[in-house]
């Protein structure tokens, strides 16, 4: 005779009672989004808790049915102090749901996202070839089709190399980076149907530019670096993009340093960007021309 606990996850991910002890309860779980980044579980409680067996009637009962209704109070009073627990443990993990500010659209606010760790490698530093020889450089790319880095050999990985840019004499270092800035900053999140959730430069200064660009629904994190590094060209500036979460970027990268570097372009720059042609790997995979 006594109750059973059973639950399952609908479509929507959300808890929901089968039993006869939640339709007697006056706790309703309410899944809620709080614009926090990650679902919290609500408690409603409606009214008191007036189903309960009142001790004048106990002498009525069975000894069956005395132990289901002791068995109810206790579930209400365990499921209370363990919603109590989760609101209190899900909301101080939560993070904030929108990275950026200049992002296209509130659409999808509600939805979990994926940014994934920010890489503790990033910069210019120590590096190791494919044989164990080393060198200064950005973060080499892995396998994945989803990054492009200059400083990774051409030889060694073909399809993850791409040209470094250089800039006009005219200018300095410290007058290079600032059009680098200048036309990140000038960006347009949604251009190509990526970076909808928008972009933020972390980190500026002569010789060195880190950016953030996010996607709208999944909110994806991807990194971009520009650099400057001594014995690489006076006036050569280092580049990289990459995803941070998943395999494939669909294009993802390579749009954003082709936009990025068409900017500069006209302003005197050598920015190759990406050709697909010399990427054909990347291409195919991620259905991209």
């Amino acid at each position: 005779c006594r109750p059973r606990r059973r639950w399952y996850h609908n479509e929507e991910h959300t808890l929901k009672p089968t039993t006869n002890i939640m339709k007697n309860s006056s706790a309703l779980l309410l899944p809620t989004f709080l614009g926090l980044g990650s679902p919290v579980i609500s408690f409603a409680f409606m009214g008191s808790f007036s189903s309960m067996p009142r001790q004048s009637h106990h002498h009525h009962l069975t000894h069956c049915s005395k132990e289901h209704s002791d068995h109810n109070v206790s579930s209400r009073r365990d499921m209370l102090s363990w919603g109590v627990a989760s609101l209190v443990s899900l909301t101080s993990a939560a993070q904030p749901t929108n990275a950026f500010a200049n992002k296209i659209s509130d659409t999808y606010d509600d939805r979990p996202k994926r940014r994934g760790p920010q890489p503790k490698d990033l910069g210019v530093g120590k590096r190791k070839d494919m044989v164990g020889e080393e060198y200064i450089g950005l973060k080499p790319c892995g396998p994945a089709p989803n990054c492009f880095c200059s400083t990774d050999d051409k030889e060694d990985d073909p399809e993850h190399n791409i040209p470094a840019w250089t800039w006009p004499k005219n200018l300095d270092k410290t007058q290079a980076f600032e059009e680098i800035e200048k036309a990140v900053n000038d960006y347009k999140p949604g251009q190509g149907n990526i970076d909808g959730g928008g972009f933020e430069v972390k980190k500026s200064e002569p010789g060195y530019l880190y950016a953030q660009f996010e996607s709208l629904k999944q909110g994806y994190i991807d990194d971009v670096e520009f650099a400057f590094i001594d014995g690489k060209g006076h006036n050569v500036v280092q580049v990289r993009s990459s995803s941070r979460v998943g395999y494939l970027d669909f294009g993802v990268n390579a749009k954003r340093l082709n936009y990025i570097a068409e900017s500069l372009r006209a302003s005197g720059w050598k920015a190759p960007g990406v050709d697909f042609s010399a990427h054909r790997d990347y291409a195919i995979q991620n259905g991209v021309q």
